[in-house]
């Protein structure tokens, strides 16, 4: 007599491509970490040309709208280490931004995802706003008021020689509130930027994801960029208000705030959008796409 075999079952291709499996905390913080730095180094002349236009000239002449005449500018006037003037505070600062930002959106995503560990949009703006407050108050405060004050101090009489020398000088003249001066603004640029830029990013993935898109390299560095322009024009003026508030002198969030209006007007707020649309273009598209990369590395499941 014949005996049936039996056939094990399969399950469909598809289900398999929507199995998630979450991201361990110490992969979300080196990855995170890792790609923070990368970004923040490669990107800084962008960052650079941003801030030196969102702040008042000191000598009243007019600077340049677009990035790469200004950064010629500066080269020409105060050599090609003049675009670094505080690059070393900000890779620090964006090492640790960004840890704590994937370590955090990660960890939230995994509490709030379904059962298919998909995060629906609503949920990953929600996850993206918590990882931007708590990047700001962690990490990203003192380190952008050092980084904006080495800046605004080099286009005049300098005061500091160094972020280690402007840290000490600031802290003895008015403590250590002194570092988080614009916290505020700066608390609401945060979590307004990574609202957007992850809740974008989250979104399209997701949205690759369900029309079989492979998310390879490529994809994941256009994604990224697309989300980085978003983030620019949705969120510039809490950018240029934050710069205004760190600026070397410093100045309360009214203060910026009226200033800006005064001498720029409503177009005023929106001061350096290209510069940062050059930066946040390759920021989005290389942050994303280093991060996939390591915490594919160091735990293959979570590359999907």
């Amino acid at each position: 007599m014949a005996t049936a075999k039996v056939i094990p079952a399969i399950a469909p291709q598809g289900d398999k491509k929507r199995q998630t499996s979450p991201i361990p905390p110490w992969v979300s913080l080196i990855a995170g970490g890792t790609a923070g730095g990368i970004e923040a180094a490669t990107t800084y002349p962008f960052e650079f040309a941003k801030t030196r236009a969102q702040l008042a000239s000191r000598s009243g002449a007019p600077t340049p709208k677009n990035p790469v005449v200004l950064i010629a500018q500066v080269v020409k006037n105060e050599g090609p280490g003049a675009i670094y003037t505080g690059c070393s505070t900000l890779v620090i600062g964006t090492t640790a931004k960004a840890a704590v930002r994937f370590l955090s959106f990660d960890t939230i995503k995994n509490l709030l995802a379904d059962e298919n560990g998909r995060l629906p949009a609503a949920r990953g703006i929600l996850a993206g706003m918590v990882a931007g407050a708590t990047e700001s108050l962690l990490a990203v405060t003192p380190t952008e008021r050092i980084k904006t004050a080495l800046i605004d101090d080099a286009n005049g009489p300098k005061r500091f020689t160094s972020a280690t020398h402007a840290t000490r000088v600031l802290v003895r003249e008015s403590g250590i509130s002194a570092l988080y001066r614009g916290a505020v603004s700066t608390t609401m640029k945060q979590s307004a930027t990574s609202a957007v830029r992850m809740g974008t990013y989250n979104f399209l993935k997701e949205t690759a994801k369900a029309r079989d898109i492979a998310t390879g390299p490529l994809t994941t560095f256009g994604i990224g960029a697309v989300a980085g322009t978003v983030t620019v024009y949705a969120t510039q003026p809490f950018d240029v208000v934050k710069t205004r508030s760190q600026s070397a002198q410093g100045a309360t969030l009214r203060d910026a705030v009226g200033s800006i209006w005064t001498e720029l007007g409503v177009k005023g707020f929106w001061k350096g959008s290209t510069m940062r649309l050059g930066r946040l273009l390759l920021s989005g598209g290389i942050v994303f796409s280093v991060y996939e990369q390591v915490a594919g590395v160091l735990h293959p499941g979570s590359r999907q």
